[in-house]
């Protein structure tokens, strides 16, 4: 079921209001998988050793893993996703995924969730809120607001004011485990605590990533974090209530069943191509073969699908391991006012130094990428990266620590990027002079 653009647009108004001011730009222009000249010039030293940012730019942490939070616990580790919402009353909220496994620390004693491990404790996954003064960025209160889950990787924002909290994780009940897992949840910016586990199952369980919701259909895009993913499209039976149930579908791009690049050429960088869907059944997928049965009715391969943005008619997703040196490529999804779409390649790296292992990302309010890398291994070098709108990557930022960048988002009025370093879990607020 599909809604007209002007009665969606009405019924989340000022939500998607604030979507637009985070940053939804339209691209143009041919990608050229090339490095650019940062347009903010050279990095320079962060003295305290953990971020450097061009002359200009500074960052504040605003939240640390051990903080003492607002509900009596502590601020959990591997701080990954992130979304930023105007709570409309001088307050901002920052919905931030833990991506802690079955064993992991919580933080502190979790009295309600969605699942318990087979010594009887609540899992430790789940999401934290950080309610901010939007002038100051102090926070004014921080608490749980889902536990119970495993590996919540990363999400996405909707129009309507919640956060879509992800599992990449597909444990099986009596794994462990009390109940299975590969679930989207949906966790209000407003919350006010702990709120109702409910996973929405009619959205497919599998090795979740992010989503982002196309506010014309409110139909929802999902990314898959294995080496064989698919794109899927969750279509609800009413937009903007996720579960009352809906259709799930995986996309399938003309004349292209791998666009992984690795043994073979698949799609050139810059070249477009038709895309249709095929319906999926069995979406709860006990035996998580999701997309190994869509696949075989036609649905188009991806290298590790991972962070996705929805823009302004169209959509961002990376692929972390795609492209032939492996390095990581970005795919645009744009969609036509008749209900069509054309999927583009619009970037593929092949020099580690230009663009290594792409995971979360965003659209800047000058109509750049910003996106997070993800590099592991002995030797971390894991950069916030710029994408011109010609496709050139330029280095934004560079984590000195020895572990990921994740959950870049903007604040509504534009002026401050949050960001997460991974583990130990800091969230920082870059300010700067950003080119407009």
């Amino acid at each position: 079921m599909q809604t007209d653009r002007r009665t969606f647009m009405a019924a989340t108004g000022s939500a998607f209001a604030a979507l637009l001011a985070s940053g939804c730009m339209r691209y143009s222009g041919d990608p050229s998988g090339s490095l650019a000249a940062s347009p903010y010039g050279p990095l320079q030293p962060d003295p305290a050793g953990l971020l450097d940012l061009p002359k200009g730019f500074s960052y504040r942490i605003i939240s640390k893993l051990g903080d003492a939070m607002s509900d009596g616990g502590t601020v959990p580790d591997r701080a990954d996703g992130m979304g930023c919402f105007d709570l409309g009353d001088g307050t901002i909220a920052l919905v931030r995924n833990h991506e802690l496994k079955v064993n992991h620390d919580a933080g502190g004693e979790l009295a309600e969730g969605f699942d318990r491990n087979e010594a009887g404790a609540m899992l430790p996954g789940g999401t934290t809120n950080l309610v901010l003064d939007a002038a100051t960025l102090e926070i004014v209160r921080e608490f749980r607001s889902l536990g119970g889950t495993i590996r919540n990787c990363a999400g996405g924002i909707t129009p309507w004011g919640t956060w879509l909290t992800c599992e990449e994780d597909v444990t099986n009940a009596g794994d462990g485990v009390m109940r299975d897992h590969g679930w989207v949840f949906e966790v209000p910016a407003n919350a006010q605590g702990l709120v109702n586990p409910a996973p929405i199952k009619a959205m497919g369980r599998f090795n979740h990533e992010a989503a982002c919701v196309d506010p014309v259909t409110g139909s929802v895009y999902l990314t898959e974090d294995r080496d064989d993913s698919l794109l899927y499209r969750y279509m609800p039976d009413a937009p903007g209530d996720l579960s009352s149930g809906g259709k799930l579908q995986a996309l399938v791009a003309d004349g292209v069943a791998d666009s992984r690049n690795w043994r073979r050429l698949g799609m050139n960088p810059g070249s477009w191509v038709g895309v249709s869907w095929i319906d999926l059944d069995n979406v709860e997928s006990p035996e998580d073969d999701l997309r190994v049965r869509g696949a075989a009715g036609g649905a188009t391969l991806f290298a590790r699908g991972e962070g996705i943005h929805m823009g302004d008619g169209e959509l961002y997703f990376c692929c972390t391991s795609g492209g032939a040196k492996e390095l990581g490529q970005i795919f645009r999804l744009a969609f036509a006012e008749d209900g069509s779409a054309q999927l583009q390649l619009f970037f593929e790296s092949d020099d580690p130094t230009q663009f290594h292992y792409g995971d979360n990302l965003t659209v800047s309010p000058n109509g750049h990428l910003i996106v997070c890398e993800d590099q592991s291994g002995d030797v971390s070098t894991n950069h916030l990266r710029g994408i011109t709108p010609a496709g050139e990557a330029y280095p934004l930022g560079w984590l000195t620590a020895e572990t990921e960048l994740a959950g870049a988002c903007w604040s509504p009025d534009g002026k401050t990027l949050f960001v997460n370093a991974y583990s130990p879990t800091a969230t920082l607020a870059i300010t700067g002079p950003w080119v407009a």
